[in-house]
């Protein structure tokens, strides 16, 4: 059983390991960190993680080829700012850690990253109603306000099985273009963003959308679906819909409901 003073010692440690890694980085990067991290703890907060399975990614500030990613073997419960590990667009490791990175994860997100300037956060996610839909013919469904804001801005890509073949990033990147949202056939869902709290409130309505859908398809009466001028509405204005849906609407809030929780993701 562990004694206090073993607990006191391990906190100890941690916080020295933490300030050690903070003053060896410019302000800018720590505050990706923090904001990344915290973006983990929400997904699993939310029940979206999927044990060490999928990824969030966060270009640091000021490079163009170094990413933050998840330390593979990791609960996103368990993250934090300094535990997070820095690769290049190879996915080789820049900084030292005792943790690897998933290759399929790294395929995944060095594509977007590679392809688009304004995707400094990419979020992909194996939610349960986001493969559920994912695996539709039709995919998303124009069923409910929620729905609107994705599909006014959404890609798919088909599925190519595992994502270890680096020539499907050119696929994937071709698919994607210019949008925010993308399903991910019979996989799940990806958002990217200029920032980690429009990628978070993306993925958030996407995924609400999804379980919408899931839900209503299960209660076996006929949908409504949204009428088509509204719908052509939206997509017509989709890049303004989408630059709208401005994540510091909510973001400051749920790091204060972070802090109260747990602040142990600013570590």
């Amino acid at each position: 059983m562990q004694t206090a003073m073993q607990t006191a010692m391990q906190t100890t440690t941690s916080m020295d390991s933490s300030s050690s890694v903070h003053h060896n980085m410019s302000e800018q990067e720590w505050q990706m960190r923090v904001n990344l991290a915290a973006c983990y703890r929400m997904i699993a907060s939310y029940g979206w993680d999927d044990l060490v399975f999928t990824h969030i990614s966060a270009r640091v500030p000021g490079t163009e080829d170094e990413f933050l990613i998840n330390p593979y073997g990791m609960l996103f419960e368990e993250i934090t700012a300094s535990s997070l590990v820095k690769v290049n667009k190879a996915g080789e490791k820049v900084s030292p850690s005792e943790f690897d990175v998933n290759p399929a994860g790294f395929i995944i997100h060095s594509a977007v990253h590679e392809a688009r300037d304004d995707a400094h956060c990419v979020i992909h996610l194996h939610t349960n109603d986001g493969v559920a839909v994912s695996a539709q013919e039709k995919g998303l469904l124009p069923i409910s306000q929620q729905s609107l804001f994705p599909l006014s801005n959404l890609a798919y890509h088909d599925y190519e099985g595992v994502a270890l073949n680096p020539e499907e990033k050119v696929r994937l990147v071709a698919d994607l273009g210019d949008a925010h949202f993308m399903i991910l056939r019979n996989h799940g869902l990806l958002t990217c963003a200029d920032t980690v709290a429009n990628a978070f409130l993306y993925m958030y309505i996407m995924q609400r959308a999804c379980e919408i859908q899931i839900k209503a398809q299960s209660g076996g009466g006929i949908l409504t679906p949204i009428p088509a001028q509204i719908l052509a509405g939206i997509q017509a204005a989709s890049e303004q819909v989408t630059r709208g849906a401005n994540g510091d609407i909510a973001w400051p809030a749920l790091l204060r409901k972070l802090r109260r929780t747990d602040p142990s993701f600013e570590e």
